[in-house]
């Protein structure tokens, strides 16, 4: 019975979230809301939005759609506060959100003022460099949270916001943009604090009581564990460790030193501990994906240029690409599986360097395809080499 009733307030919900997008007002179908659904959890909405994209809805319009079906959802949404340990991955995130929101306020209130004076240029200067510090805020997201989403079925909720995510990033480059001279900067700097807004409003009542309720307890610790290792933004407030115990129970296994065993080639031979330190001495990133699109492998280079962490592994590589991109990977991907292309190869300023980025098919000795390998290098002190050098210096 319960099954059934959950799913008529499915139904009931789908079709008003059609007459929604159909251009009714929000104002005028909430009322149509509280009797055909009454209250209804982040996890319902989140498995209605899963099941709207199987049924056809476009990625780009369901991001529409969340921004309208937000303001249908807030009376019943208005319970869905999360109480979280200090040390918890959630609670760390939603701290960072009132400290972003807070920084985005206060540049929308100086632009609004004016920015004339040489105390508001300073104060709008430091303002815009601690937007600039919060990258790491949504890649601890998109590297570790939403992947732990999608292995626990939550697929949809994340690649939305990450699409937002994007949006926020070219507000955020915006705002930098006009802060010099000041002119542009009121219209901007209100952009970005209203869509911060919208979009920590989302994460809070939907993705993120979602993810408490579809997250095993005892997997938050590893997941707090890789947030530590992206590192954190200069605002970020001070959070305990994760209990002693639990992270103990999830922490990921080391390699053995000294195995018995040797992998052979027809080239020599490695223990697993040497060819893993040798992968992990080589100059470059290197990423596999095996034949059926999912990341197998990372290597821990010393100076990797992007983020890596095991929650992408066994992620299907589309999933660990905004949106806009994912049909550039599918590209790249077919040709190399119907042997169109040997390589596909991209050169990109990112951080301060000059990036390099190339993907080979790998082969097997039949020509058949086993996966593709991903080569990331600084190129920029190489394109600096000149003449000869022969002699080792001290």
């Amino acid at each position: 019975m319960s099954e059934m009733m959950g799913n008529t307030r499915k139904e009931a919900l789908k079709r008003i979230l059609g007459r929604l997008h159909a251009g009714e007002s929000p104002e005028r179908l909430k009322e149509a809301f509280r009797e055909a659904v009454g209250r209804i959890s982040p996890q319902e909405i989140a498995a209605i939005e899963e099941e709207l994209v199987r049924e056809g809805l476009p990625h780009e319009e369901l991001r529409k759609l969340c921004d309208l079906h937000l303001a249908l959802f807030e009376e019943s949404l208005a319970g869905a506060e999360l109480e979280t340990p200090p040390w918890h991955p959630l609670h760390i995130l939603m701290a960072e959100h009132r400290e972003m929101l807070a920084i985005a306020h206060r540049l929308a209130s100086l632009a609004q003022l004016g920015t004339t004076s040489p105390e508001a240029r300073a104060e709008v200067e430091d303002l815009g460099k601690h937007l600039q510090a919060s990258e790491s805020h949504y890649l601890r997201e998109e590297n570790v949270l939403f992947p732990y989403l999608e292995r626990h079925g939550v697929v949809e909720p994340p690649r939305v916001m990450w699409a937002e995510h994007d949006r926020i990033r070219e507000l955020k480059k915006a705002v930098v943009r006009e802060a010099p001279d000041g002119k542009n900067l009121a219209q901007a700097a209100l952009a970005l604090s209203e869509t911060l807004a919208s979009h920590f409003l989302k994460e809070n009542r939907i993705l993120f009581p979602t993810g408490l309720r579809v997250i095993p307890d005892g997997e938050w610790p590893e997941i707090r564990r890789q947030f530590d290792e992206i590192g954190y933004c200069c605002f970020t407030p001070e959070a305990p460790p994760p209990p002693e115990e639990s992270a103990a129970q999830t922490s990921t296994p080391a390699s053995t030193p000294g195995a018995a065993f040797s992998l052979r080639f027809p080239t020599g031979e490695f223990t697993p501990q040497e060819l893993e330190a040798v992968l992990n001495a080589l100059p470059v990133d290197i990423t596999f994906v095996d034949r059926d699109d999912r990341v197998r492998y990372f290597n821990a280079s010393a100076d990797r240029i992007f983020v890596r962490t095991p929650a992408v592994l066994g992620r299907k590589v589309q999933d660990c690409h905004p949106q806009k991109s994912v049909h550039v990977v599918e590209k790249i991907l077919s040709d190399f599986k119907a042997g169109r292309r040997g390589v596909a190869e991209f050169w990109i300023r990112f951080g301060g360097k000059f990036v390099y980025i190339r993907y080979f098919p790998v082969r097997g000795p039949a020509g058949e395809y086993l996966g593709t390998v991903e080569v990331t290098q600084d190129i920029g002190p190489i394109q600096k080499i000149s003449g000869e050098r022969r002699l080792l210096d001290d």
